[in-house]
């Protein structure tokens, strides 16, 4: 059953990550991966484990936002939130366990510049056979 509200892990640029709650719908989501940018954006939900994505914004790099945290050789651009998924691929609250866990994962601020972001840009081009 889908969670109304959500209590997550939230991991803005240049901070320490901080325990926050979302309300656990499109508009309210959308918003939320939009702070410090001029549109309300998409969202986008990367896998990290079974049961665990980061919520963010699908073009924090496209439209310029400050670079947050390295992930495997991406970095995530914009505020983005480390939440829980139930079977069902709904949202939902992060466990104590989880909280700890990516507390200290993103304790520390990292820094990039731009050309770092963009670096860390590509795309798959895959060719189409009729």
């Amino acid at each position: 059953m889908k969670q109304k509200k959500i209590k997550v892990l939230m991991v803005e640029p240049g901070k320490h990550p901080t325990v926050t709650e979302l309300d656990n719908n499109l508009d309210s989501l959308q918003k939320a991966v939009s702070i410090n940018c001029d549109y309300q954006g998409l969202i986008e939900l990367i896998p990290v484990e079974p049961g665990v994505v980061f919520l963010c914004n699908e073009e924090g790099k496209l439209n310029g936002m400050e670079g947050n945290r390295k992930f495997g050789y991406d970095i995530l651009c914009g505020v983005f939130y480390v939440c829980s998924e139930d079977d069902e691929g709904n949202l939902a609250s992060l466990s104590e366990e989880n909280m700890a866990k990516y507390k200290s994962r993103f304790w520390h601020p990292e820094f990039y510049t731009d050309e770092d972001v963009q670096r860390s840009l590509y795309y798959k081009v895959k060719e189409w056979n009729e």
